[in-house]
């Protein structure tokens, strides 16, 4: 799958938003790419999560994890895909952790599957779990990255789409977006 495809299927989806938007990482955008609008299409959530198991299978992961939200409805994709399990991280006091049960042995070779990046955090946070637990991450695949190949996590990074979205401090906008309400798509 070409990204232009995959940014066809991201605008007949709705999911490519333009305004000001306020993003995770803190940052203001123009752009916003809420990826939940592509995935409530299974069709299409078997189509992206074929095309990023095709360029991670040589990896060797036994396990797919993803962070909730954004990485639940892909990650499990790709895990399918793959034909391989399935785990995922959730908040706790402000930090992902596993939960329900979800282990990681020794030595265990593991998959990070998130929907977007910009600054990485949330694949950080869960790359870090991994290796706490004595996980070992052989690389991440997303579906959007909004950092332009700009996010360097010392593991192989896989994208679908890469987007060079200029990202600004809420205290150094440029006038043309302080002059329009900003809106958090993703929730809170």
């Amino acid at each position: 799958m070409t990204e232009d495809q995959v940014r066809q299927i991201f605008r007949e989806t709705g999911a490519l938003l333009e305004g000001h938007f306020i993003l995770r990482s803190g940052l203001r955008s123009r752009q916003y790419v809420q990826c939940a609008l592509a995935l409530q299409q299974m069709p299409v959530v078997e189509r992206l999560g074929a095309a990023l198991a095709a360029k991670v299978r040589s990896l060797g992961a036994a396990t797919v994890i993803a962070p909730a939200m954004g990485g639940l409805v892909i990650g499990q994709e790709v895990a399918r895909q793959l034909g391989l399990r399935f785990i995922f991280t959730e908040k706790e006091d402000g930090r992902l952790v596993l939960r329900r049960g979800f282990t990681i042995a020794a030595g265990e070779p593991m998959l990070v599957v998130e929907d977007v990046i910009t600054k990485g955090g949330r694949v950080q946070e869960t790359m870090a779990l991994v290796q706490a637990t004595g996980g070992q991450v052989r690389g991440v695949a997303i579906l959007v990255d909004r950092s332009d190949g700009g996010v360097q996590l010392g593991v192989p990074l896989f994208s679908l789409l890469t987007l060079k979205v200029e990202n600004f401090p809420p205290d150094q906008l440029p006038p043309d977006l302080s002059a329009i309400p900003p809106v958090k798509p993703g929730g809170k």
